[in-house]
């Protein structure tokens, strides 16, 4: 019976109570109930909400085992990297194709479970409606992914257009400001164009001081870069993340649905690819409350974004230090060896991932960037003029130290190299083994890498055989084209035979006498 109809009959027996039979047994016995429904009748017009028997459960069973384990590894990860129910529910259609399940079971079991583990967390939302192109939300979020083998948290950019829905992530080792802009040309490629207004957090990129109500004092750099790309910006008030909760509800999806597990990747690029293919593969959703596609909608609000400048912004952070007594350029607090001699000056350009030293218009170094504080990066080719005057420092120097740790030093090149100190001494041996090195400047450190370990193998030990084996493959010549010989081919004879002399060894002793 259902609920209406059990409404029905309830006021029916109070009815028949009140103006008929006036006995519970009497209205019992005339509508053919039992007499408990009629007192229930009579203390309330609304029925008793109806109690379920707990029953057997043999589909979820096969796999609550899985699920329950899974939400206590759950504990161990990251908070926002944690599976949801309807991930949960994807995951056990591709691990266990042999039972099916519904969503709905699998719902309601991780919410019971969730709440007895003290990790339900609910948020409300408020609905806003936006025009095409007019707004885009932009924050960072924190992740974590296994890169090389190694669990790394990386910090990861996201730009959601408020519009369409779609929505452009890219992770970096570091938030510097310089990740913070390169990653916005990129959004701006990936949308293609620029929106008419960015709401922010107040990240530190963007905001060197946060004043009165909705004033902040911005940095110098992104100023100059919101003139380059002709956006204007806003930001909101700390610590209500309501106001741009188009970005925040994104991040969440996107890590729920693309970092749950943690995605494991070789290296940052391989990792960014693995995002954007997310973010392509969301381009297919359907929000709710549209008719179309996000993708659909991207494509449609392209035409009511911005162009995009004809030229980049510059977006190094360039400063100009001088070199000091240990060769080396202090930039961010780090020092960073360079091929220029005490007391010059150098233009150091600082970019999210590597660092440039330039001097008179030319590219002298380029060093990973290092994120740490007074720490030295220190190469080893930028001092092989120093070692050639004093090879004993070779030995004991941290640029050789820093090459082993980055395996660009190798077995071969101590083998080489004490082959080299045994023929011609530890001075001048040394001093040989530092002009193999300079060899890399002309022919590349991979092809040196390589000739090392031919030499090795072949058992010699000599400058002149690595410059070689560098050098071989311009020696070949070509082989001669044939010509035509034309009218002298008359003059052609066969090649004479000399069958006629095998009958000398077969024939009789000379006679006569010497």
């Amino acid at each position: 019976m259902d609920w209406k109809a059990k409404v029905d009959l309830f006021e029916q027996l109070r009815r028949e109570h009140e103006f008929g039979v006036g006995t519970i047994a009497g209205v019992a016995a005339k509508f053919g109930v039992h007499r408990r429904m009629v007192r229930q009748a009579l203390a309330n017009a609304l029925p008793p909400p109806r109690q379920y028997r707990q029953r057997a459960k043999p589909k979820l069973d096969a796999v609550l085992a899985f699920i329950d384990g899974v939400l206590e590894e759950d504990r161990r990860a990251p908070r926002k990297q944690r599976h949801t129910a309807r991930r949960l529910h994807r995951r056990l259609l591709m691990e266990f194709p042999g039972v099916v399940v519904a969503e709905s079971t699998v719902r309601n079991h991780v919410r019971e479970r969730k709440r007895a583990m003290g990790l339900v967390l609910r948020e409300t939302f408020v609905p806003q409606s936006y025009a095409l192109g007019q707004e885009a939300q932009v924050d960072w979020y924190e992740a974590w992914a296994d890169l090389g083998g190694d669990r790394t948290k990386v910090q990861v950019f996201a730009m959601r257009s408020m519009a369409s829905g779609a929505a452009f992530h890219r992770a970096y080792l570091h938030a510097t400001q310089q990740a913070f802009l390169e990653a916005h040309e990129a959004a701006f490629g990936y949308f293609g164009g620029v929106f008419r207004l960015l709401r922010y957090d107040n990240l530190t990129s963007a905001v060197r001081k946060i004043l009165r109500g909705h004033r902040r004092e911005e940095t110098v750099r992104f100023v100059a870069f919101r003139s380059h790309w002709r956006f204007a910006a806003e930001f909101c008030t700390p610590g209500e993340g309501h106001e741009k909760g188009g970005i925040e509800g994104e991040v969440g999806y996107f890590r729920r649905n693309h970092l749950v597990p943690v995605p494991v990747a070789a290296d940052l690029d391989a990792l960014n690819m693995l995002l954007l293919a997310g973010c392509r593969a969301d381009e297919a959703r359907v929000l709710d409350g549209r008719h179309e596609a996000v993708g659909a909608t991207m494509a449609m609000e392209r035409e009511h974004l911005l162009r995009p400048v004809a030229e980049g912004f510059d977006l190094a952070d360039v400063t100009f230090p001088v070199v000091d007594k240990l060769g080396c350029v202090t930039v961010k607090t780090n020092a960073y060896s360079v091929p220029a001699p005490a007391g010059s000056r150098v233009e150091a350009r600082v970019h999210p991932l590597h660092v440039e030293i330039w001097q008179g218009g030319r590219r002298v170094a380029r060093h990973e960037r290092y994120h740490g504080r007074r720490q030295q990066v220190l190469d080893l080719e930028h001092y092989l003029d120093v070692l050639g005057h004093k090879p004993g420092a070779l030995a004991g120097s941290r640029p050789l130290e820093q090459w082993r740790q980055a395996g660009r030093w190798l077995a071969c090149h101590d083998e080489l190299w004490a082959r080299l100190q045994a023929r011609h001494g530890k001075q001048d041996g040394t001093r040989a083994m530092v002009s193999v090195l300079m060899l890399g400047r002309e022919f590349g450190e991979e092809r040196l890498r390589a000739a090392i370990a031919t030499v090795v193998s072949l058992g010699a030990c000599d400058v002149a055989a690595v410059r070689y084996l560098l050098a071989e493959a311009g020696l070949h010549k070509m082989a001669p084209a044939a010509v035509d010989v034309g009218a002298l081919a008359r003059y052609d004879r066969p090649m004479p035979s000399v069958a006629d002399y095998d009958m000398l060894l077969h024939s009789s002793p000379c006679a006569g006498t010497a």
